[in-house]
């Protein structure tokens, strides 16, 4: 069964059937109403049914999934028994994050995060604790596996989130042989932008009569992004964008680029010019990149520089606007990286600068959206202005 989620009627978290204690956390963390992706999943999840969800990014999957793995946890089983993996570090961390909200009022549940780059001694510490609920990446948790600090033979409920982008990563296997570890009645939730072949193969083999939800980006849950493509030469892109950070219009701004070198090198030059600006790629340290996510997150620097690393999973709300200075090398990292602003009902806007040669990348993008951007472009002035009717797009700068 597919459920297609158009409508816009809202629920309270306080219409389900949860304890006392996950509501009063919900209600802290500043919660009334439901998305789409929670009304849809919470309940099913809490009867023990197997799901396949396809939902946009930034619907509020981890409180979908993390409510229902509360209300199961058997305080007095000391045994790890909900198990999420995601595919990177920096997702694995924030989901923990929100769990751990969500746990508030219950002292008793122990939450582990494990994931590659930190040190083993580290996680050992975390594991004799007794962890019930684990959120980790699957190469560490095999690894943990491997040497017999992890047994999963009393798991109820694993969820892998973002399926699609770590089965895509390489994970297939190292996913299917942390699955076939669990008991075979376990229930096995799984999360996705999008769907391609290896995720449907581990649904089908490993799912029991799944229902499958797919939650459109329509109404209030798409996110008001207003995209605009800047065509330039590649000589002019920098000074380009240059002219978009001076037009003080833009105080909390994300740049994705595609390669590590490209956004150590845009940091530097921006850093000498006195911006307030840090890079994120898999080179840096993992300390480094927690302290630059942190610090980003309190606004302790106004750009943010990346590679696709950062384009999924992580939830800052306030970003104002998103800047692709190099286009996507895949589609669907586009309307990942462009998800990063337009977050908890705010506006966002995003721009994409756009070479002649890159032209025919930027169709094939335009192919796989539903929304089309506004095409913007340099006059003779040097003015950034509306390719149609040559208007400024800037009242003053």
């Amino acid at each position: 069964m597919i459920t297609i989620d158009n409508s816009g009627d809202t629920k309270k978290f306080a219409e389900l059937d949860i304890s006392g204690e996950v509501l009063k956390a919900v209600e802290r963390m500043g919660f009334t109403e439901m998305t789409p992706v929670q009304a849809r999943t919470i309940p099913l999840m809490m009867e023990g049914r197997d799901i396949m969800a396809i939902a946009p990014t930034g619907t509020g999957k981890t409180v979908a999934f993390g409510i229902p793995m509360l209300e199961y946890v058997n305080l007095g089983d000391k045994r790890v028994q909900e198990i999420v993996l995601c595919p990177t570090r920096e997702l694995a961390q924030q989901i923990a994050d929100e769990i751990t909200e969500l746990a508030h009022f219950i002292p008793e549940i122990k939450i582990a995060c494990i994931y590659g780059g930190q040190p083993i001694p580290k996680q050992l510490s975390q594991l004799k604790r007794s962890p019930q609920i684990l959120i980790c990446t699957p190469g560490r948790l095999l690894d943990h596996m491997q040497r017999g600090n992890i047994h999963l033979d009393a798991v109820h409920t694993m969820v892998l989130d973002e399926a699609d982008e770590m089965l895509k990563m390489g994970f297939v296997k190292d996913v299917t042989s942390i699955i076939e570890k669990t008991p075979s009645d376990r229930q096995l939730v799984m999360y996705s932008a999008t769907t391609n072949q290896d995720v449907m193969t581990i649904a089908w083999k490993f799912q029991h009569e799944p229902e499958e939800i797919i939650v459109q980006a329509t109404g209030d849950n798409r996110p008001d992004i207003a995209q605009f493509v800047i065509s330039c030469e590649q000589r002019d892109k920098y000074n380009n964008f240059l002219y978009l950070l001076d037009s003080d219009e833009y105080k909390r701004v994300m740049v994705f680029c595609n390669t590590k070198d490209m956004t150590r090198r845009l940091t530097e030059r921006l850093v000498k010019l006195g911006y307030s600006a840090d890079c994120l790629n898999g080179d840096i340290p993992q300390i480094k990149r927690n302290q630059t996510m942190e610090a980003f997150r309190k606004n302790k620097f106004q750009i943010l520089i990346a590679t696709d690393v950062a384009a999924r999973g992580l939830d800052i709300d306030d970003v104002e606007a998103v800047i692709n200075y190099d286009l996507p090398q895949e589609n669907e990292y586009y309307t990942h990286r462009i998800g990063r602003t337009g977050r908890a009902k705010r506006h966002g806007v995003s721009f994409s600068f756009v070479t002649f040669v890159e032209s025919v990348r930027m169709d094939e993008i335009l192919k796989y959206i539903s929304a089309k951007p506004i095409n913007l472009r340099f006059d003779e002035n040097g003015v950034l202005s509306y390719a149609e009717d040559g208007k400024p797009f800037f009242e003053k700068i």
